[in-house]
């Protein structure tokens, strides 16, 4: 399966409720390959985006988010591909994130014990997290789609994760 197709297919999967700026992303023929060099977090960001997304898909028997570079695609998609107000929810999603964990934990979320985020994780998806108005719940879904985009389109989640079946010559995540 080329990287095209997953792309397709992982938009099939999300269907109507795939946020717009990786509905456009998708439609704008973007190559995940080529993306890095984004300013947009500070480390407290990265952090809680790393974590979060290694909280969605962990390390098992294949590597998880962070081996696959998805804290550094969602910045990415987040600086080039979305427009302002967008940007600025999930990065208000974040900061009442860091809200909660410092309310609960006085730590931020990419700080706190693997058990912990996964009590804070499935309180977001149960839309119980008070520091949000709808209890975290839309937050959590943006987070899960680009984790789930960014992991599935890395090099990792083609070659590992999907079992790639090279043929000769290199890898190329665009074609």
């Amino acid at each position: 399966m080329d990287r095209r197709s997953v792309l397709i297919n992982l938009a099939t999967m999300f269907g109507a409720t795939l946020v717009a700026p990786i509905r456009t992303a998708i439609a704008s023929g973007l190559d995940p390959v080529n993306m890095t060099g984004a300013t947009l977090f500070g480390e407290a960001d990265r952090l809680d985006t790393e974590a979060l997304a290694e909280t969605i898909i962990p390390e098992t028997d294949t590597p998880g988010a962070r081996a696959a570079g998805v804290a550094e695609f969602i910045e990415f998609m987040l600086q080039e591909w979305y427009p302002t107000e967008d940007r600025d929810r999930y990065l208000a999603g974040l900061r009442n994130l860091g809200d909660h964990c410092d309310a609960q934990f006085s730590r931020h979320f990419g700080e706190l014990t693997s058990r912990q985020q996964i009590d804070v994780v499935t309180a977001l998806m149960n839309g119980t997290v008070g520091t949000f108005e709808d209890g975290g719940a839309s937050f959590f879904e943006h987070a899960k789609q680009l984790t789930v985009f960014g992991y599935y389109t890395s090099e990792i989640g083609m070659t590992v994760e999907r079992r790639y079946l090279p043929v000769p010559g290199r890898y190329d995540g665009a074609y």
